[in-house]
């Protein structure tokens, strides 16, 4: 592995700096995209109502967590630009690769529970969207579905990432409530220096919210897409300013939610719990209208949940068929060498889809799969660093105080990771 990554640098190396400057400058459009599409996942149905809840409980006191994140999920997800670019090989590829099959399969098969549980989220946000306008879920769910399904079937990558980008932005339109509602500002800054950490339910909720914003998923996803969309490592600068970018956007997406309910239904004394999609609407209706709430809430979480069911369902894919070995691109239309790959990511929608339209005990298997997260975030974390300081050539490595602070950052993570264990089950 060692010798094709040399390979591949002297590659890069021989291209003339002038060319470099160019692929940069002028090319930047077919580079960036793993990392807004990804970013966009983020911020799906449990994360928008997580924020929501966030504004709702604690007011503007959950602004400063927000910003806080910021670094923390750029941080993270920059290890994975390096590590696919470099590597060429997915996250479960390089775990299968140098910790052995048992451990491969240890963080596919939780990764695998973790995306079934997580696509039932998506599919959940998708059917609540439908029931605002008067539309049964045996539509929207199915219609989600197939669409979910098809875009895989693209035959590119780029492709696929085009199409999720675009549905992802549709988040976006939950600015207009804000500029609505028009935040009180002084109290928004008042709430920026105010943290009450003496309060259990504060860090229960700040813990959610780390939880909501960092995903297991999100890794596998992300160093699997470099991969497939061929970057190389002169590209790694422009990647990151993907990646950067998204990041402030998601965390944009969520302060917008955190804003507008801290200032509508957070201003009540005695508030109702925001657990669906219907509750986030009809909280809003006094504030901006029936219609308007309606709308904006619906484009919101409909965008979210659609781009992180396909990118979670991509994320889930890849890692199995990198620890089964088996042919894993987008970038191939259905073959026999590949008919592994497209049945993995179809099963996930349709299981996801069947478990919602059956009416299951989805709050029970949303706790497992809320515990399965809690665990597997330090798993994967510490995988993450264990990769990036064994397999990349010390050039593409983290260094100095950048490194302590990376190491020090994902190792409170996952103490966060496994403090939400004890609150999920009722423990502490």
């Amino acid at each position: 592995m060692q010798s094709n990554i040399t390979h591949r640098n002297k590659e890069s190396s021989q291209v003339p700096s002038s060319k470099k400057e160019l692929h940069v400058k002028y090319h930047w459009l077919k580079i960036w995209g793993p990392g807004l599409i990804v970013m966009l996942a983020d911020t799906d149905a449990g994360c928008l109502i997580t924020a929501a809840q966030s504004g709702t409980q604690w007011g503007y006191t959950m602004l400063l967590p927000q910003f806080l994140l910021i670094p923390i999920l750029y941080m993270v997800q920059e290890m994975t630009v390096r590590l696919g670019i470099v590597t060429r090989k997915g996250h479960g590829e390089l775990i299968r690769e140098n910790f052995g099959p048992g451990w491969a399969w240890l963080s596919a098969g939780t990764l695998a529970v973790s995306a079934i549980g997580a696509l039932l989220t998506e599919f959940v946000g998708v059917a609540g969207v439908g029931e605002l306008f008067g539309i049964s879920k045996w539509i929207t769910v199915p219609l989600a579905t197939i669409l979910l399904v098809g875009i895989a079937f693209c035959g590119s990558y780029r492709r696929v990432e085009k199409i999720g980008v675009t549905i992802g932005l549709a988040e976006l339109a939950f600015l207009i409530a804000v500029i609505m509602i028009r935040p009180n500002i002084s109290q928004m800054a008042q709430g920026l220096v105010t943290i009450p950490w003496r309060h259990s339910s504060y860090i229960y909720l700040l813990a959610a919210n780390i939880g909501a914003v960092i995903m297991p998923w999100m890794i596998f996803y992300q160093q699997g897409a470099v991969v497939d969309k061929n970057l190389i490592t002169i590209e790694i600068p422009q990647e990151r300013r993907d990646t950067l970018v998204g990041t402030f956007i998601t965390q944009g997406i969520m302060l917008i939610f955190v804003i507008a309910f801290a200032s509508t239904v957070g201003n009540k004394t005695n508030t109702t719990s925001l657990n669906t999609v219907g509750d986030l609407a009809n909280s809003l209706v006094p504030f901006i209208g029936e219609t308007a709430a309606n709308l904006l809430i619906g484009a919101s979480i409909l965008g979210g949940a659609l781009v992180a069911a396909l990118v979670v369902a991509l994320a889930g894919t890849w890692g199995i068929t990198e620890v089964l070995n088996w042919k894993h691109s987008l970038n191939e239309p259905l073959n026999r060498t590949n008919i592994g790959f497209y049945a993995i990511y179809t099963l996930a929608h349709v299981i996801g889809a069947i478990l919602v339209l059956a009416n299951f005990d989805l709050v029970n298997i949303a706790i497992a799969v809320e515990v399965m997260n809690a665990l597997l975030l330090p798993i994967v974390l510490g995988f993450l660093l264990v990769l990036e300081a064994k397999v990349l050539p010390q050039q593409y490595q983290m260094h100095g105080i950048y490194k302590c602070i990376v190491t020090l950052i994902c190792l409170l993570v996952m103490a966060f990771g496994v403090y939400m264990v004890g609150p999920i089950l009722g423990i502490w």
